[in-house]
């Protein structure tokens, strides 16, 4: 800012009409003289010099003096004294006596020295005087910027949007400062659609910046369409961008939404520690068994198993229900949660009565009706005692 800012104090400095003030009877002789010597001596790197020359003239004429004040106001911004620079441009600004682009420049000036100080407030008046009347030889997409970005520093988002709607009346092409003080706005705002335009446009510039991928998933989801969210990622995935485990683990949970739990369980598995995190083990899992994909849910279910006993009864039921009656007792005899013991009870019942054991599945279907009293347990226990009868008199 201080760059651009110093680049239009040099060129208001060195192309100041000073010949056609004079030949024009503005300025008065005496003070001509002394205006181009300072004038020379500040194109010779002599800007101290200068100054002290033009602070020790003492013009009476109005326009004298606004002339000197507009010089050192250049001068002194080339020196780095910011403060006397605004001071002296405020006063010659507000003379109103420089006349024409002369003016218009000098005010330009003042404005983005302001700007560049972070004057924001003081700044804006001056730069939407200078939208009243732009010359032709000037860019007025960049004032329209100036303003954008004064009033996002002031957190004024509302105006940043409408100085970016005369902005985009100029129909630049699209570049990052601008869109990205767009974006600002529109998410401050909550205006879903309109960011989202905006990202898109950004992603266009910037294909590889994980940011813009990242707020456009975001923004998906906050509006309620968790599946252009997918798409997004998925496509930001597909190009290379390098996505945190963050970005992929919700892409997972995306695919799960969705009603792809096969591709949420194989997402899960690509992230780092997935074979050794238990939280994503048994995300992973439930993922696998949502799929209906039950002997990779047994083998994740048993890696959770070995690093919490906890999960033991999820794996214990799966092997029972496809048919591994054997592993499913050895299994079951490791579950040690409290709360499963009758459950634990009934379902060693099933596998001893699948493996023809009718009187271990007596034994378990007694202990299951001793430790909680059910319709199931009993049920089992009158059915698996009449089955024994009929093998006893048969």
């Amino acid at each position: 800012m201080k760059k651009l800012a110093f680049i239009i104090a040099l060129t208001v400095a060195t192309s100041l009409p000073l010949s056609s003030a004079y030949a024009g009877g503005q300025l008065s002789q005496p003070i001509a003289v002394k205006v181009q010597r300072a004038n020379n001596l500040q194109l010779d790197n002599k800007v101290d010099q200068a100054i002290a020359l033009l602070v020790s003239l003492k013009p009476t004429q109005a326009y004298d003096k606004a002339f000197v004040q507009r010089m050192l106001g250049v001068f002194y911004w080339q020196q780095g004294n910011s403060a006397k620079a605004i001071s002296n441009l405020t006063q010659a600004v507000k003379s109103g006596l420089l006349q024409d682009d002369q003016a218009w420049v000098t005010e330009r000036m003042l404005a983005d020295i302001l700007l560049s100080e972070q004057k924001y407030s003081q700044a804006l008046p001056h730069y939407y005087q200078l939208t009243k009347r732009i010359p032709k030889n000037q860019k007025g997409y960049e004032l329209w910027l100036r303003i954008a970005q004064s009033h996002y520093q002031l957190s004024q988002w509302s105006k940043v949007l409408t100085a970016m709607k005369r902005y985009d009346g100029y129909n630049r092409k699209d570049e990052m400062s601008p869109l990205s003080i767009k974006l600002g706005a529109q998410l401050q705002l909550k205006q879903w659609s309109g960011a989202t335009s905006t990202l898109n446009r950004l992603i266009a510039l910037e294909p590889t910046k994980l940011n813009w991928w990242q707020q456009l998933a975001n923004i998906q989801i906050r509006a309620g369409k968790p599946n252009d969210a997918l798409s997004t990622l998925k496509l930001a995935k597909y190009q290379g961008v390098a996505l945190t485990q963050q970005d992929l683990h919700r892409l997972a949970q995306l695919y799960a939404q969705r009603g792809i739990p096969e591709r949420a369980a194989k997402q899960i598995a690509e992230l780092d520690g997935a074979d050794s995190n238990t939280q994503l083990l048994v995300e992973q899992a439930n993922y696998w068994q949502m799929a209906r994909e039950w002997q990779s849910a047994i083998n994740v279910w048993r890696k959770a198993a070995q690093r919490n006993n906890k999960y033991r009864w999820q794996l214990a039921q799966l092997l029972l229900q496809e048919g591994h009656y054997q592993k499913a007792l050895t299994e079951l005899n490791k579950v040690k949660r409290k709360d499963k013991q009758a459950d634990v009870e009934l379902a060693k019942v099933r596998a001893y009565y699948k493996l023809n054991d009718f009187d271990n599945a007596i034994i378990h279907a007694k202990q299951a009706n001793n430790i909680k009293t059910s319709a199931a347990a009993s049920s089992w226990v009158k059915y698996l005692s009449q089955m024994r009868e009929m093998e006893e008199t048969s």
